[in-house]
């Protein structure tokens, strides 16, 4: 399906601008591929991904701004230079090489520090959790205790949250009722993105319906309950309290088969909506009637986890863009569908969607 798009859109960055046309291009848009260093199109389909998610690159280019006088170099200040280099460019399209970023990573986690295939989901949790680390730290660094006792209150505070937490986080409520005595207790936690199950031919809204489904506790796995002092019975589901700004889904396609001593792609079928509202919130959600739009997929192409390529689709002032490394190609919205995967598990090879970004229209 790639080499289709590529002959039908042509691979080379005239192309590309002659597809979108010089009365339609965007002002001050840029499309700029990024040169694969050996097995790191995990990290550029992230790395793309976000970049157009346009909070996250806004938040990322105002930091350079900010830092530039600073010495030190971090993730954080190699994804500034570069998205800083991308949206500087003289030319609206072309190919960069992320050479310092992928060397910063590397030196920063020996996972990465290899030319194997890396889970494109495990660098997008690395990444922004390594951001809003370094921007949390930064802020520890101009706080300066006027006495001991304060530097002591502080050391044991919660950091405040960072500009990554704006955007990407949301809040999930874990609500257990005692089926004895009817009490409802519920335990908030933080979330950067929502891992979802998947299954043959169903649907994102189906995968999140799965996620927040009610689950017995009983026989072995019974509930201490607080109220009746004793093991009951009980029921759990899992809830959205707080709608993040940008909603990262991930779909979780590969799974460990005892029988093959082995992880293997799960090319399901799963419908991923231009559009999505968020269904299974809790009562006291603040903003339960969200509507998203999709902004950008990662996609993996290949049978297996360590075999196979990322690639990332994103949408930009209303028209779609594919980017596979160092090339660029407009596609229709249509094509789309050809990422939900495959309809048949005796097929092997698939390009279909495993991380999904939805930006609330509210944002």
């Amino acid at each position: 399906m790639l080499s289709c798009i590529r002959n039908k859109m042509g691979a080379n960055a005239s192309q590309l601008e002659k597809e979108i046309g010089s009365e339609q291009f965007p002002a001050n848009e840029h499309y700029f591929g990024l040169v694969n260093f050996g097995n790191t199109c995990y990290c550029n389909s992230v790395l793309q991904a976000l970049y157009f998610c346009r909070p996250f690159r806004e938040k990322v280019l105002h930091y350079k701004q900010q830092q530039k006088n600073q010495k030190k170099e971090t993730l954080l200040t190699c994804l500034a230079d570069l998205f800083y280099n991308i949206a500087t460019q003289k030319k609206k399209v072309g190919t960069i090489a992320p050479k310092k970023f992928i060397q910063r990573l590397r030196k920063e986690n020996e996972l990465f520090d290899n030319y194997m295939q890396q889970d494109a989901h495990e660098f997008l949790n690395y990444l922004l959790n390594t951001v809003a680390d370094i921007l949390q730290a930064e802020k520890q660094q101009t706080i300066k205790p006027k006495n001991t006792d304060t530097f002591t209150n502080n050391s044991n505070r919660k950091p405040d949250p960072t500009w990554v937490h704006d955007i990407f986080q949301g809040t999930l409520t874990n609500e257990t009722r005692c089926l004895n005595c009817e009490t409802v207790s519920s335990k908030d936690e933080d979330f950067l993105d929502l891992s979802v199950d998947v299954e043959q031919n169903t649907s994102i809204t189906h995968c999140l319906r799965g996620f927040s489904s009610t689950e017995t506790l009983c026989a072995e796995y019974k509930y201490y309950c607080e109220v009746c002092c004793s093991k009951q019975e009980a029921q759990k589901r899992m809830r959205v309290k707080k709608l993040p700004n940008i909603l990262a889904l991930h779909l979780k396609r590969f799974k460990y088969m005892e029988q093959l001593n082995r992880y293997t792609k799960l090319s399901y079928r799963v419908v991923f909506p231009l559009e999505l509202r968020l269904f299974n919130t809790s009562d006291d959600a603040c903003n339960p009637e969200r509507m998203y739009d999709l902004v950008a997929v990662v996609i993996h192409c290949g049978s297996g986890p360590n075999r196979g390529h990322y690639i990332s689709i994103v949408k930009s002032h209303g028209f779609w863009l594919l980017f596979d490394d160092d090339i660029v190609d407009k596609i229709d919205a249509t094509a789309i569908e050809d990422f939900y995967g495959l309809t048949s598990d005796l097929q092997k090879n698939s390009e279909s969607g495993y991380i999904l970004f939805y930006q609330s229209r509210d944002y």
